[in-house]
């Protein structure tokens, strides 16, 4: 909404407004995608129910975990094992020099040992899937640190997106003053939005002053791609303190810039004609070739998916079933004008049929 802020606060934190700057970034990992289907288990109805973590060693919020630990992830169902294997990883990176699964336990061994006073979020992505194909939706994280005591600064709140589902959306924390970098995999914290987009980033030292940034990896192949995925900036510097290291209530609006808007509304038909088909039609103000044309439903209701930009629309009782307007024969409603955003919805746009004897 034209000008309220990207990110807000409660009390509670002291807030710097920034401007959000454009940002660029390269991958975070390539998701090797599988070829499992859905499929009916034997003797049994298709599985359709998301699978979940069950648990995780170490669990989150642990304190002074060993350098040399083993990761471990257990699932609610069996997993297929390279893709969910690949969608499990570690921020800061550490790389994972094997995989190994025992039953629905997935145990990472990895290739250096962590670094001391250092918190870790192991994150499953929501790529991660079942035998049957059922992806986990929202994925999962497990902060844990291997200093001596768990660091106490939070961040929660809400991710408000507009074009595609929150759910998901990877948020990257870094201290004020770094710019992301993904293809290091170095945040300072890493969090993901649940189905609802609430999300919650533990383990923050305080004092400190922290960025967020959302990424929504549209595609799932974990590669942050510009002309596909949405990387949103928030514009606000966050500061935790020893006596306040909580900050709650933040707000993060996030808006996929290719999504489709859509006007919706109803077809009134006051001449009392049954012939034909009741249709819209959508004509681009920047250019007239582009038209996005639809049938309404029995009760005259339709629904124009459009491009951001200005549009003309109209209904009209198409008698000849001929798909273009005949101005002297066929009722038609006035003109109306939208002005279409990405992800907008225009609802509740009555269109009202009459007889032309001339252009309206």
């Amino acid at each position: 909404m034209a000008g309220e802020p990207l990110l807000r606060s409660r009390p509670g934190c002291r807030a710097w407004g920034r401007a959000a700057g454009a940002v660029t970034a390269a991958v975070l990992l390539l998701l090797a995608t599988g070829c499992a289907r859905k499929g009916a288990p034997s003797g049994g109805p298709p599985d359709l129910v998301q699978p979940t973590v069950l648990s995780a060693v170490p669990d989150s919020g642990r304190a002074r975990v060993p350098p040399d630990a083993r990761l471990s992830v257990t699932f609610s169902e069996g997993m297929e094992p390279r893709s969910t294997g690949e969608s499990v990883a570690l921020a800061p990176r550490v790389d994972i020099r094997q995989r190994r699964w025992s039953g629905r336990t997935l145990t990472l061994v990895l290739e250096e040992s962590l670094r001391a006073n250092q918190t870790y979020t192991l994150f499953v992505s929501s790529s991660a899937r079942d035998r049957h194909g059922n992806t986990m939706g929202a994925g999962r994280t497990v902060v844990f640190s291997t200093a001596d005591s768990f660091p106490p600064g939070l961040l929660e709140g809400r991710i408000q997106a507009r074009g595609f589902e929150a759910g998901g959306t990877y948020l990257w924390c870094y201290r004020d003053g770094r710019a992301p970098d993904s293809t290091a995999r170095d945040f300072d914290a890493l969090g993901l939005a649940d189905v609802d987009g609430n999300f919650r980033i533990p383990g923050l030292v305080v004092p400190g002053r922290y960025r967020l940034w959302a990424f929504a990896d549209l595609n799932h192949n974990r590669s942050f791609e510009p002309d596909r995925d949405v990387l949103a900036p928030a514009d606000t510097t966050l500061e935790l303190t020893a006596a306040q290291p909580v900050a709650s209530g933040l707000l993060l609006r996030a808006v996929d810039p290719r999504a489709p808007g859509h006007v919706r509304g109803l077809v009134v038909d006051e001449t009392g004609d049954s012939l034909g088909v009741l249709r819209v039609i959508a004509i681009s103000v920047e250019d007239s070739t582009r038209r996005v044309l639809v049938e309404t439903d029995a009760k005259g209701t339709y629904d124009l998916q459009l491009a951001a930009g200005t549009w003309d629309v109209r209904a009209w009782r198409d008698t000849d079933r001929n798909r273009a307007w005949r101005m002297d024969l066929e009722p038609a409603s006035p003109l109306q004008r939208a002005r279409v955003e990405p992800a907008m919805e225009i609802n509740d746009v009555r269109l009202i049929l009459r007889r032309w004897t001339q252009e309206p």
